[in-house]
């Protein structure tokens, strides 16, 4: 074969090649951050854990691949985890006081800076859904109680008993706690789902689920619903969500935080985030956060023994992991 001939099919080649196949992606998930040790949780459910979240990424690429938003994706692949008994979010949400499950979700666009929250809520089968619809079918961003239920209704989401989300190891952590009359460990930090997303087009999305704390009383919110605390995302730096003591992410204003160092102090993705763990740690708050930034850089930073997380991206760069 001639050099012009091998030049014309190189050639054509290229040019007959999507431009989707040169696009960058990059999908980060965690599942909560949390003190624990390999003895206590077994080799079994290990491999369950990492499997679902090896299910969640893999849908994620699928559906970016097929040119889904940033936003679709971070719905899609968290609506897995929610119906997973294996995280605080959704079906296995942990049990307030009253022996009531309360859930939390809010979702973020980077292109726009549009928002939606809920909280509070006790009978949306997939708060992150609910979510999405204060953000894109709303005046407002942040719907509570049954406010929140009676709007999801109204857009025609799945309403369960609140019996739905019982599972049985969380029932009986919230007796543990009553019995013993004092105050959950921080391993119960464990299980608030997040999952933030670099698309083909270049926007970036992120949202956070999650049950909050077990045994919380008078209605308590954490830092997962509240945009600028669990979660951020802005096209000029990142994408954020957030896991752990969700007081002190409040506090802090820790996802916003992480996106304002990237842009007036120009650190890199991860620098930011290990800034902000760091000021979690001097506040003795715990707790962990994942992170991708406009050109596909993945950040997952904790401070606590273990965060089940993972992340791929186009490049086929891939990670799944629980301890550190």
């Amino acid at each position: 074969m001639n050099f012009k001939k091998t030049l014309f099919i190189v050639l054509t080649l290229f040019i007959c090649t999507p431009v989707f196949s040169q696009q960058k992606y990059a999908i980060v998930i965690h599942g909560g951050a949390g003190v624990m040790a390999k003895s206590e949780i077994s080799g079994e459910r290990q491999l369950e854990y990492k499997a679902k979240l090896n299910e969640a990424l893999n849908l994620g690429e699928e559906m970016l691949k097929e040119g889904a938003t940033a936003t679709d994706v971070v719905v899609g692949v968290i609506n897995i985890l929610e119906d997973s008994p294996l995280f605080n979010a959704g079906k296995g949400a942990v049990f307030s006081h009253d022996g009531k499950n309360e859930l939390d979700a809010s979702i973020m666009e980077g292109n726009t800076l549009n928002a939606g929250a809920v909280a509070g809520v006790q009978d949306i089968k997939n708060p992150i859904d609910a979510a999405r619809e204060v953000m894109y079918n709303s005046d407002h961003v942040f719907l509570s109680g049954k406010g929140a239920s009676e709007f999801a209704k109204k857009q025609g989401l799945e309403i369960v008993p609140n019996t739905y989300f019982y599972t049985k190891s969380r029932h009986e952590s919230l007796e543990k706690l009553l019995k013993k009359e004092r105050e959950r460990t921080s391993k119960d930090n464990m299980g608030t789902v997040g999952c933030a997303v670099l698309d083909t087009n270049g926007n970036l999305s992120a949202g956070t689920s999650t049950g909050g704390m077990t045994n919380k009383k008078y209605g308590r919110i954490g830092d997962a619903p509240i945009i600028g605390a669990g979660t951020y995302a802005n096209n000029k730096t990142c994408a954020i969500s957030c896991t752990g003591h969700g007081e002190y992410y409040i506090r802090l204003g820790f996802a916003r935080d992480i996106s304002a160092l990237m842009e007036y102090k120009n650190l890199s993705v991860s620098e930011a985030c290990r800034e902000e763990i760091k000021k979690l740690s001097e506040l003795e708050g715990t707790g962990g956060v994942i992170a991708v930034d406009a050109k596909g850089n993945i950040a997952m930073e904790f401070n606590t023994s273990g965060m089940f997380r993972g992340f791929i991206k186009s490049n086929g760069e891939k990670e799944i992991a629980i301890f550190k």
